[in-house]
């Protein structure tokens, strides 16, 4: 990426009318389509196992109108994959294997686009020639931990930064260079994880731009109870993050979330609530009856754009209908 961050993203909005649609929830999808994902890997055991799913998914949420789509690589880790016997160069070889699918994907809507274009065939399907992005998730320690950690920030007192920045060092490095356009660092839970990734940005010189999203269970910290203004200053002073926001939050937080980030942050906002279930980390799963409609999701939408949010979309337990819902409300 030769652009700066701020022009790339900023160029790329302009493209999408000043708004973009992010996509939505993969490991539901994943166990939708088949996928037992019962596993410290999560969505990313799909790219060993069945990574056909992963790239349907992909091509799902396009047809639904995202102009981003985020890899499966979220709880990818070299570290985990070493723990279930993959050497280092395997282990990079599946970080590399996530951007691929979602390239391969995007090639496969394009074509689609273009058959669509021709014969004039017309559906429920999004099909638009349009610029599209692969974001290269990269989730927290927490998410490597597999035990819920990234709901609450608290990795103990031996946790460092410089113990993060190695944890993820390389596995960022390799994901910058895979062929992704941005890197999506994405349910940051506290300061600390926040300040190794922009420092890893700069002591890698990572080459693509990134945006940071922070998650929060009471509309005011993130989750560990640091100061959403403190985590977004930390974001927003970094010339490599092209955007800082919020994901896998419940809906009725975001607009008060938006006006805070925005007290700190001038870059573009991006937010990508949950469905508003709540997760419980003992049974590993999501607790029903908790969340919204996606009707009532999408009433919120419009509300996010006005308040400050140029990117937005769906994260956990969200679906492709929901992002077809926002993409109607966003591109009426």
């Amino acid at each position: 990426m030769t652009l700066s961050g701020s022009s790339f993203l900023s160029g790329f909005l302009q493209k999408s009318r000043g708004v973009a649609i992010v996509d939505g929830g993969l490991a539901t999808e994943l166990e939708r389509h088949g996928a037992n994902l019962n596993d410290p890997l999560w969505s990313a055991k799909c790219l060993i196992s069945s990574p056909h799913l992963i790239r349907q998914v992909h091509i799902d949420y396009l047809e639904a109108g995202a102009d981003i789509i985020i890899t499966a690589s979220y709880q990818a880790t070299i570290q985990g994959f070493k723990d279930k016997g993959f050497s280092q160069e395997e282990s990079e070889a599946l970080l590399k294997k996530s951007v691929d699918i979602a390239c391969e994907a995007r090639d496969m809507y394009y074509s689609k686009c273009s058959q669509a274009s021709q014969t004039r065939v017309s559906d429920a399907k999004v099909l638009t020639c349009r610029t599209i992005l692969v974001a290269a998730s990269v989730g927290s320690y927490g998410a490597y931990l597999a035990d819920g950690s990234e709901y609450s920030g608290n990795y103990g007192d031996a946790m460092s930064l410089d113990l993060l920045k190695d944890f993820h060092r390389r596995r960022v490095k390799v994901l910058a260079e895979s062929g992704a356009d941005l890197i999506a660092f994405e349910t940051t839970p506290n300061k600390v994880e926040a300040q190794a990734y922009t420092e890893l940005l700069d002591e890698e010189d990572i080459k693509i731009p990134a945006w940071i999203s922070f998650n929060s269970k009471d509309g005011v910290n993130v989750v560990s109870g640091d100061s959403l203004l403190e985590c977004a200053s930390i974001a927003e002073t970094c010339k490599k993050v092209t955007a800082v926001g919020i994901n896998c939050t419940p809906p009725r937080f975001i607009h008060d979330l938006i006006l805070s980030v925005k007290k700190v942050a001038i870059k573009p906002i991006v937010i990508y609530p949950n469905s508003g279930e709540r997760y419980d980390p003992d049974l590993k799963d999501w607790v029903e009856n908790t969340g919204v409609s996606d009707q009532d999701f999408v009433s919120y939408v419009n509300n996010w754009h006005e308040a400050g949010a140029a990117l937005i979309g769906g994260c956990c337990r969200t679906t492709p209908n929901t992002i077809r819902a926002i993409y109607k409300a966003l591109r009426s």
